[in-house]
């Protein structure tokens, strides 16, 4: 099994800056790619960024492409989601996943195709 803990959300005013983390525990794999989605009240989860767990690739919603930067960290195991300039849009609750990359399979950004996820962290944007 595989445990993922996010921290690093709060109540920030338009325009300020929020740094993500999520914590890896557990199993390990040898392909596999994290990423960050949120939900707003109301609204499916959706996709904002991901990162293969080599690093070399990186993927962002156009929503927030320019804003938000996705990076890890394989030391420590941990995936961190910066974002500036943030709106009042970008409130959500914020979560992390797992992806197990199996036979050559490309980075999704589809909720369903990640094994595990941690419990949320809430990013709330006052305007």
């Amino acid at each position: 099994q595989v445990q993922l803990v996010e921290s690093g959300g709060g109540l920030v005013q338009a325009g300020g800056s929020l740094r993500l983390s999520c914590a890896a525990s557990g199993r390990t794999f040898g392909n596999y790619a994290m990423g960050w989605f949120r939900q707003a009240p109301g609204k499916e989860r959706e996709f904002v960024a991901a990162i293969r767990a080599s690093g070399a690739s990186t993927y962002y919603a156009d929503s927030v492409k320019g804003r938000f930067t996705i990076s890890g960290d394989n030391a420590k195991n941990t995936v961190y989601l910066q974002m500036n300039n943030l709106k009042p849009e970008d409130t959500a609750v914020y979560y992390c996943g797992l992806d197990i990359l199996r036979n050559g399979a490309i980075v999704s950004r589809q909720s369903t195709s990640y094994d595990y996820w941690g419990q949320g962290t809430q990013v709330t944007v006052s305007s």
